[in-house]
């Protein structure tokens, strides 16, 4: 029903034959045996041989209704597409005048044997017919026609973005297609679990919920324990609590959670999104590379069969090696500034003549970010690997073991984006406790994303944690990758949004 019980025509309509319903069957039944889909039924039908499949009980959505006096033909939908059921009043004698109360978007259960229509069509000659849920709100069903050339043509077609996003589970009716984005999405994140399983890392579960949130430079959302009169934070990153497990003796662990980030939307950005975090004892960032470089291999290989993508005019490349090339080098080429050693105001004047918009309350790490992402992300459409990142905003990577002022860290960048984040983890307990100090300086100086200070982490650095490699993936962005999909909302089932104007 509408927001303000208000019916039009249609729904009232649909709610005189849900009371006509009523008076002879339960509209809404607990159960049905469906005993097979269209999926199977469509592949494995053989019409000389049609006792090969024998009768049938699928149950689905109707979609189309054609009435012709003493027969009748559904079109049904179910998770795996779509079959034509043909109803005739002598298979039906008790039953069939009830389906002129039948409605598209109602869902029901069918039985009986398949055939084919004059026309080809695999269809099921329906003996038994049963409403397991009637649809009160109409179905924003696209008409399709073929123009003189053969051509389809559909109109009324359910598009707008906005309100396919708010009506997720309209638009996965009516627009059935987008289920393989999803499904698609299922596999990628079940492939990256037996990959990692295979390899013996353990899968673990970390707090959302957490006294002190970090890991990441970011926004939380805030929230109050009543019972523990605390303040608590839905995490930014998985980062820490696993560390600590690597602390507590395991050598892989790995976590697939959601993160949350009272920042900004956009297309790429959603306050609450996927990542899959990991760290390896022993290994360093080196490893890393070689490790994503095959996982993501791995992922085409299985998901989609390819290792070539086409995305906005550019074909990805997904076979290895990556390019592996430094931060500062790709600041000189895109901007021409050595931006290596220079001092805040220098950073600043810098910013300023390459437009890039800064705010006051920007600390030099913040300004940085804000050069790459204008002056240099947008070029980096290959899988690349950025790599060995000033120290200044990298403050849990561990210190070069070469170069003065940089770290030994990675960012994977493809078609512009990032989507994964990698280091040789800081395991000297002296070095991270003044870095995160300079952290909390900045904080305290007006930068609120800036990291605070974890005394337990650092107790847990203190316990002794082996060298270890850890990376976090986007797994939103992986999708949008992998789907040729441009916006994050199209890869999640229920994106946020505005609160809707009535």
């Amino acid at each position: 029903m509408s927001q303000n019980n208000a019916h039009n025509d249609l729904e009232l309509r649909r709610i005189e034959e849900l009371e006509l319903l009523e008076k002879e069957i339960n509209p809404y039944p607990y159960s049905f045996d469906n005993t097979h889909n269209t999926k199977f039924i469509k592949e494995n039908f053989e019409e000389e041989n049609p006792d090969k499949i024998g009768e049938v009980s699928i149950a689905g959505r109707i979609m189309i209704i054609r009435r012709m006096g003493k027969a009748s033909f559904f079109s049904i939908q179910d998770q795996h597409g779509r079959i034509q059921a043909y109803f005739k009043k002598d298979d039906l004698p008790e039953d069939y005048d009830r389906l002129k109360l039948f409605d598209i978007g109602d869902i029901i259960g069918i039985k009986g044997p398949i055939f084919k229509t004059h026309t080809g069509e695999t269809s099921v000659r329906v003996n038994f017919v049963e409403l397991l849920c009637k649809s009160l709100k109409p179905l924003p069903v696209a008409k399709e026609e073929i123009d003189g050339n053969g051509n389809k043509i559909i109109h009324d077609a359910f598009a707008d973005k906005e309100l396919r996003y708010r009506k997720r589970y309209v638009d996965l009716i009516v627009n059935p297609h987008i289920k393989d984005v999803f499904i698609k999405r299922s596999q990628i994140i079940s492939t990256m679990r037996e990959y990692f399983n295979s390899k013996g890392w353990m899968e673990v579960e970390t707090p959302i919920l957490q006294p002190l949130y970090g890991g990441a430079t970011a926004r939380p959302f805030t929230t109050h324990h009543n019972s523990l009169d605390a303040t608590l934070y839905l995490r930014i990153a998985l980062e820490l609590y696993l560390k600590r497990l690597i602390v507590g003796g395991f050598e892989g662990v790995y976590e697939i959670g959601k993160n949350f980030r009272n920042e900004g939307m956009d297309r790429t950005h959603n306050p609450e999104f996927t990542m899959l975090e990991i760290y390896v004892a022993y290994k360093d960032y080196n490893w890393m590379m070689d490790m994503t470089e095959e996982l993501m291999q791995t992922l085409c290989d299985k998901v989609l069969g390819t290792r070539k993508v086409s995305l906005t005019n550019n074909e990805i490349d997904f076979d290895k090696p990556y390019q592996r090339l430094k931060m500062f080098d790709l600041y000189k080429e895109y901007t021409g500034y050595d931006l290596r050693n220079k001092s805040f105001e220098e950073i600043v004047e810098i910013a300023n003549k390459l437009n890039v918009h800064i705010e006051k309350n920007y600390s030099k790490t913040k300004i940085l970010d804000e050069i790459f992402s204008e002056k240099v992300e947008p070029n980096l459409i290959q899988p690349t690997f950025v790599i060995d990142y000033p120290i200044e905003i990298s403050p849990l990577a561990k210190k070069h073991r070469t170069e003065e002022g940089l770290v030994e860290r990675f960012e994977l960048y493809i078609n512009g984006q990032e989507v994964a984040n990698a280091f040789s983890e800081l395991n000297d307990p002296r070095d991270q406790r003044q870095r995160l100090e300079e952290q909390a300086s900045q904080k305290a100086a007006g930068d609120d994303e800036a990291m605070v200070l974890d005394e337990d982490f650092l107790y847990s650095l203190e316990v002794g944690m082996p060298p270890t490699a850890g990376m976090g993936i986007g797994i939103d962005r992986i999708v949008m990758l992998l789907t040729q999909q441009t916006s994050i909302r199209d890869i999640l089932f229920f994106p946020q949004m505005k609160n809707e104007k009535h």
